[in-house]
């Protein structure tokens, strides 16, 4: 078994697909449209398979970025501890300054933090 996708709603459709196209090498699919449900999102492919699918409607509210129940962070592995440094330094150039790290955790992980357009919490790790 294996997580197939994950979902993330926005209101900054075009912004978040380019962010994710540009740092993380994204494949996009074509966007998709529902007028009866004024939906709209693109899927999201990355080299591993792994999918992320950005949707919006009209009607959702602002998101926030507040510690509470539901998705934390998610995860990218970027193969070594040198391309956690290099993408930390370039994301944080371009305006996505690092929320904690580069730094080794107390199990062992090498990772850093940031917060996408949306605020949700992106993880850097090896």
């Amino acid at each position: 078994m294996k997580i197939e996708h994950l979902a993330i709603w926005t209101n900054q459709l075009e912004a978040l697909k380019e962010f994710y196209c540009k740092y993380f090498k994204a494949e996009s699919s074509e966007k998709y449209h529902n007028p009866k449900k004024q939906f709209t999102s693109y899927f999201l492919t990355f080299e591993t398979g792994s999918r992320l699918e950005l949707m919006h409607r009209p009607q959702l509210a602002s998101s926030t970025t507040n510690l509470g129940v539901g998705l934390a962070h998610f995860a990218f592995s970027v193969g070594s501890e040198q391309e956690v440094d290099r993408m930390t330094a370039m994301l944080s150039k371009d305006g996505y300054p690092a929320i904690d790290g580069p730094r080794r955790t107390g199990d062992g992980y090498y990772e850093s933090t940031f917060h996408d357009p949306d605020g949700n919490i992106v993880e850097l790790t090896v």
